[in-house]
């Protein structure tokens, strides 16, 4: 596996048997988590699932040594049952299934709950609810781009990349393709919003290109093998148009949507300040406007970090089977 974890796992001791007090009769499920940075996330996805009679408690495994991250959940899968249960990103263990130790884990036990998306980052980041949170940072609701379109653009266009770099990942051979190179193919270092971002793309267009001549110059042999590996992506749900929900998180966010978050949310700003400033307001008046205005933006970064607006993703959907699945079958355990 090449994906870079969050934390630097060591060898594992027993999780803590440490919760909180349930109210009588209500059955409290612990799921423990990747890190800090994951129980908000987690929260929200158990939320609807609470009531009268379940609870779920979400933390990081409570250790003497600190360790946390996948590996470390992983080492502890033996100890999970119906009241502990540990929930993770999926990097690419759903695209592989069965073919790596890891994925054969994660998609054998009941009690392990994963993203189906590379990482959480990657549902933060549902192109279907970049533009509220447009809205939110800005207060300006003007449909001036495109998300979902354009996801979609740049999704077919780092498709042909993102196959190699999977399979390098598959085959446990990362040099062929590193994070890093995939990165720096990938990410964005602008955003031109004229025709919803076609010369941005076109410019990315031109470095995939590049990096698909070396690579298929360097490695003959790989490339003739990718057929059948598509057909193993095609059939986990992986379509070209789809590729970002499925490329490595934390490129996706740093790299690509937060540059795309931040030009289009210049222009709103922009667009707001120059509406106000040609108003019939003048002198003290617009001025009072303008930092009433300044004063509502807020971060678009920290409004991306809280986004709860991707349960529409089909992949969302994949994982609420999971809990109610787990939940019919073991709700009289």
């Amino acid at each position: 596996m090449t994906k870079q974890s969050k934390h630097t796992a060591v060898p594992h001791s027993a999780p803590s048997a440490t919760t909180a007090p349930s109210p009588s009769g209500c059955r409290t499920i612990r799921a423990l988590v990747e890190g800090y940075e994951d129980v908000a996330f987690w929260r929200s996805i158990f939320d609807p699932y609470e009531s009268d009679s379940v609870r779920f408690e979400v933390s990081v495994p409570q250790r003497e040594d600190l360790a946390k991250g996948k590996k470390t959940l992983l080492g502890q899968a033996d100890k999970c049952h119906p009241e502990l249960i540990m929930c993770m990103d999926s990097d690419f263990d759903y695209l592989f299934a069965n073919q790596t130790h890891d994925a054969r884990i994660i998609n054998s036990s009941p009690y392990l709950f994963h993203t189906y998306v590379y990482s959480t980052e990657n549902f933060l980041c549902y192109a279907p609810s970049l533009h509220n949170l447009c809205v939110k940072a800005t207060k300006n609701d003007a449909h001036i781009f495109d998300f979902e379109e354009f996801f979609a653009d740049y999704s077919k266009v780092i498709y042909p990349t993102f196959v190699w770099y999977a399979y390098s990942a598959q085959i446990s051979t990362p040099n062929i393709f590193t994070l890093q190179h995939f990165k720096n193919t990938v990410r964005l270092g602008y955003l031109d919003l004229d025709r919803n971002g076609a010369d941005t793309l076109a410019w990315l267009h031109k470095q995939v290109g590049r990096r698909l001549q070396t690579l298929e110059r360097e490695h003959p042999t790989i490339a003739a093998r990718l057929g059948d590996f598509e057909s193993l992506l095609h059939r986990r749900g992986v379509s070209p148009e789809q590729t970002y929900l499925f490329m490595h998180g934390h490129t996706l966010m740093d790299n690509v949507v937060s540059v795309v978050l931040a030009a289009v949310c210049q222009r709103l700003k922009n667009l707001s300040t120059t509406r106000i400033n040609s108003s019939n307001r003048t002198g003290l008046v617009l001025q009072n406007e303008l930092s009433n205005y300044n004063n509502s933006l807020c971060n678009v970064r920290e409004a991306l970090l809280f986004n709860e607006n991707y349960k529409d993703c089909f992949l969302y959907k994949k994982l609420q089977k999971d809990i109610e699945n787990f939940l019919s079958l073991t709700k009289t355990e």
